[in-house]
């Protein structure tokens, strides 16, 4: 494993486009510190700080951080897909075969790698949210400070799944852009599905259903928006704002069951492959 994640590494690291947006990637989660140290005066009234609302207290803070933070695995994608892309047309993929490496270690190169970054940033993000929260929480004592961690282990589960999804696309397509533009293809099919579901059978509880076993939709359930959680936090006794934010094992399963069949099919695109 260690050999063929060095191996991967040696190749993004060489490419300078790759390295920039790595780097990129994990500069952005800091971004998050920026924010809740932000103050805005509003024409001399009042001072609005971020970190003053209560919104970074402890547990809810693992929620907030883990799905704000989702959006910049866009960055890594375009090195995941670019992983194959840069594969196709440099010859590297040829190249690595004939010196030995098999075509099953090879898509498990892609597939550590993405393990890797996805570990990586999560324990970057863990260590961010644990210093605004024990810097901005009312609430710093160690049951309710580790009360939420699933919400990390939720963020790195859909990170996996979602670059495994890119590297699926990037063997299909060999094109980073068209591999990146199938995601938005995807995205449409998606809600094409649900409103056809909902069509044919009136039942919006039945047309989500369907919808949140797909792949991207299942990703984002992961993490749900904690836009309800923090108005709720404000108005407690608000009915409206009552909603359910665990993160259950089936829908670990159906993430964890979608990467495997990503992985799968990547493998056996490239088995069949003419190179």
């Amino acid at each position: 494993m260690l050999r063929l994640l060095k191996l991967e590494l040696q190749k993004l690291w060489l490419n300078r486009a790759s390295k920039t947006l790595i780097c990129i990637s994990f500069i952005l989660p800091f971004t998050v510190l920026i924010l809740s140290s932000i103050k805005i005066n509003f024409f001399g009234y009042f001072t609005l700080e971020l970190g003053e609302l209560g919104i970074f207290n402890f547990p809810m803070i693992w929620h907030i951080t883990t799905f704000f933070s989702s959006y910049f695995k866009l960055f890594f994608a375009v090195v995941v897909v670019s992983m194959i892309g840069n594969e196709y047309s440099n010859k590297t993929l040829k190249q690595n075969l004939i010196d030995g490496l098999s075509k099953k270690e090879f898509i498990l190169s892609k597939f550590y790698t993405i393990v890797f970054f996805s570990l990586l940033s999560t324990v970057l993000i863990g260590i961010v949210t644990l210093c605004i929260g024990l810097y901005y929480s009312s609430y710093t004592e160690l049951p309710i400070i580790f009360t939420g961690l699933e919400f990390l282990l939720a963020y790195f589960v859909k990170l996996v799944g979602f670059f495994s999804l890119c590297l699926y696309f990037g063997m299909l397509l060999k094109r980073s852009a068209f591999a990146l533009g199938f995601l938005f293809i995807l995205y449409i099919i998606e809600w094409l599905v649900f409103w056809g579901v909902l069509y044919n059978t009136s039942n919006t509880s039945t047309a989500w259903a369907v919808k949140w076993v797909l792949p991207l939709e299942s990703m984002y359930k992961l993490i749900d928006h904690p836009g309800l959680r923090i108005a709720a936090s404000k108005i407690p006794d608000n009915t409206k704002f009552v909603h359910d934010y665990a993160v259950y094992w089936y829908e670990f399963a159906i993430v964890i069951g979608w990467t495997a069949l990503f992985i799968f099919l990547s493998y056996k695109l490239l088995s069949k492959r003419d190179l």
